[in-house]
C-alpha cells in the first residue's frame, strides 16, 4: 500500500505513520466486496473486558499479509494501552491462528507474552478463535474514582529514579514539600525502598496535625494498589519482590494505621494534575523523558484501569523501522518521543556523541538550541512531525480534546519547536480533530503531581 504524507521528519524520511497505513487500509477494505468483519475481545483474569470491532479483507492472496500485519499492530496498541492477557477473536479464523504463532512462547511478539502476560496479569497471552461474536463477553472496563478529593490533611507522593517528592496539603493547599535524593534502581535490599518512603511519608506529616490520606505515583504498573512490574525494583531479587516489593504500600498503609492509601502509575497522576488544572477533561498526557510516559482522563475526569504505556504503541509502520533494545519491537514509541529519540536522531543531524549516556546527549542538544545551531533543530522538527502523526493514531483509541505534553526533551526553545510541527501537522492533515496542545503551567509543574497523588484516596469514613 502507498502512503503519503504531507510532512516528511528531516531526519527521519522513512517514517511511515501508522494512522496514514491505517487509513489505506481501510480505503482497501472499503474496494473489497468480501470485506469481513473482526471482532475481539482483550480480557484479563478478573473479567475486565475491552472490546473491539472492525473491517478486515477478506481472506486470500496479498490480502492476507496486510490484514496480519494490520491486526498484529492493533493488537499490540491494545496490549500496550489497555492491558490483559486472553484475545478472544471472532469473525476470522485465520487471523486468530496467525496470532497464536506470532505471540507463541519464541514468537515475535514473546516479549509481550511473558511482560504483559505473565508478569504483569498472571498468565501468558492467549489467542482463542470463537464461534461467534455472542460468545465475546461484553465491555467491563470500569473507571476508577480515585482523584479530586483534597479535604482534610493528606500527603501526596512521587517516585522518581533519582528522587522521592514528598508533600504535605491542608484541604488542598500545599504547606511543605520537598525532593530527597535516592538511588533505588540497583538498591538490592528490599528495605531500602521501604524505609525511603516511610521516611518521606514521617517528614511530610510533621507539618500536618494529622494524617487523614495518603496518596502516591512512581513509575511502572500498579494493579489495586499492588506493585506488578516498576524500574525502580529492578536492583531486587525475585523471592525479596514477591515477598516484600509486591505489596510494599500494603505494608505502609498498615504503618499508617490503615488509613485511606492509594498508589498509581505516574503517568496517571500527570494527566489528573493537567486535567485539574486546565478545569478540563478528555486529556491525554504524554511525557517525553527517560522513556515515553502516558496517562490519560476520560470525559467524566475519571481515570482508568488502563496500562497507558505508549512507550511500547507502535506508531511507525515502515518494516526497517528502529528497533527497541528491550522488547526487540520496531517502531514503537519510546524510539520517537523521548531521549531515545535525541540519541537515535543526533549523528543523522551531524552530532558524533559515541557512547556518551543518553540523558548527557540531550543535554548537549539543549545547549546547541540555545545557540541557535540549525542542526539541534532539525532534531526537533523530525521529533514534532512525527509526534503529530502519532498524535492522530493515538486519537483513533482515546477521545481527546487536550493533550497535556511534558518531559525533559520539551524543555527549552526545541519543545516549541516540537508543539509547533505537531500543531502544523494536525492542522493540515487532520483539521476534522480539535486537539489542543497544552504545557502545564508552573504551578502545575512544582506542586501539581503531589496534590494530584495527594487527592487520590477519598477521605476516611471518619475524619
Amino acid at each position: 500500500m502507498t502512503v503519503s504524507p504531507q510532512f516528511k521528519p528531516v531526519l527521519d524520511p522513512g517514517f511511515v505513520p501508522a494512522v496514514l497505513w491505517n487509513r489505506a487500509y481501510a480505503a482497501k477494505v472499503a474496494k473489497d466486496s468480501g470485506a469481513r468483519t473482526l471482532d475481539l475481545a482483550l480480557v484479563r483474569q478478573d473479567g475486565t473486558a475491552f472490546r473491539w470491532s472492525g473491517k478486515i479483507l477478506s481472506a486470500g492472496g496479498e490480502n492476507d499479509a496486510l490484514t496480519i500485519k494490520y491486526v498484529e499492530r492493533l493488537t499490540k496498541f491494545l496490549l500496550w494501552q489497555k492491558g490483559g492477557s486472553r484475545f478472544l477473536i471472532a469473525g476470522a479464523p485465520d487471523v486468530a491462528a496467525a496470532l497464536t504463532g506470532i505471540y507463541a512462547p519464541e514468537g515475535l511478539r514473546k516479549f509481550d507474552r511473558e511482560f504483559i502476560g505473565t508478569k504483569i496479569f498472571g498468565e501468558p497471552i492467549t489467542i482463542t478463535a470463537v464461534a461467534s461474536v455472542a460468545d465475546l463477553p461484553e465491555e467491563n472496563g470500569g473507571v476508577m474514582t480515585l482523584g479530586r478529593n483534597l479535604g482534610g490533611c493528606r500527603i501526596g507522593f512521587d517516585l522518581g529514579g533519582s528522587d522521592r517528592k514528598c508533600a504535605a496539603l491542608i484541604d488542598g493547599e500545599v504547606v511543605f514539600s520537598e525532593e530527597v535524593v535516592w538511588d533505588p534502581y540497583f538498591q538490592s535490599d528490599p528495605q531500602y525502598h521501604i524505609e525511603g518512603i516511610h521516611d518521606s511519608l514521617q517528614r511530610a506529616a510533621a507539618h500536618l496535625p494529622r494524617v487523614d490520606a495518603i496518596g502516591g505515583s512512581s513509575a511502572g504498573v500498579y494493579v489495586n494498589n499492588e506493585v506488578r512490574a516498576a524500574s525502580l525494583f529492578r536492583g531486587v531479587s525475585e523471592e525479596d519482590f514477591e515477598k516484600h516489593i509486591r505489596g510494599v504500600f500494603f505494608t505502609l498503609k498498615d504503618r499508617w494505621g490503615g488509613i485511606p492509601f492509594e498508589v498509581v502509575n505516574d503517568g496517571e497522576v500527570t494527566a489528573l494534575a493537567g486535567s485539574m488544572g486546565l478545569n478540563a477533561n478528555r486529556v491525554l498526557g504524554v511525557a517525553l523523558g527517560t522513556s515515553q510516559a502516558a496517562g490519560y482522563v476520560d470525559g467524566e475526569g475519571h481515570i482508568l484501569p488502563w496500562l497507558n504505556e505508549l512507550a511500547f504503541a507502535p506508531v511507525d509502520y515502515r518494516d526497517d523501522a528502529p528497533a527497541d533494545e528491550w522488547s526487540g519491537d520496531i517502531g514503537c514509541g519510546a524510539q520517537y518521543f523521548s531521549q531515545q529519540a535525541v540519541a537515535r536522531l543526533a549523528p543523522a543531524a551531524g552530532f558524533e556523541f559515541g557512547k556518551m549516556p543518553f540523558p548527557e546527549q540531550l543535554v548537549k542538544v539543549q545547549e546547541a538550541m540555545k545557540e541557535g545551531d540549525s542542526r539541534a533543530a532539525q532534531i526537533y522538527e523530525t521529533i514534532g512531525v512525527c509526534f503529530g502523526y502519532a498524535i492522530a493514531h493515538y486519537a483513533e483509541f482515546y477521545d481527546i480534546a487536550n493533550l497535556l505534553i511534558l518531559g525533559r526533551v520539551t524543555s527549552g526553545e526545541g519543545g516549541q519547536i516540537i508543539i509547533d510541527e505537531a500543531e502544523t501537522v494536525l492542522a493540515n492533515e487532520f483539521p476534522e480533530l480539535r486537539i489542543k496542545l497544552v504545557v502545564p503551567d508552573e504551578k502545575t509543574k512544582r506542586h501539581g503531581q503531589a496534590v494530584a497523588a495527594a487527592s487520590l484516596p477519598p477521605a476516611a469514613a471518619a475524619v
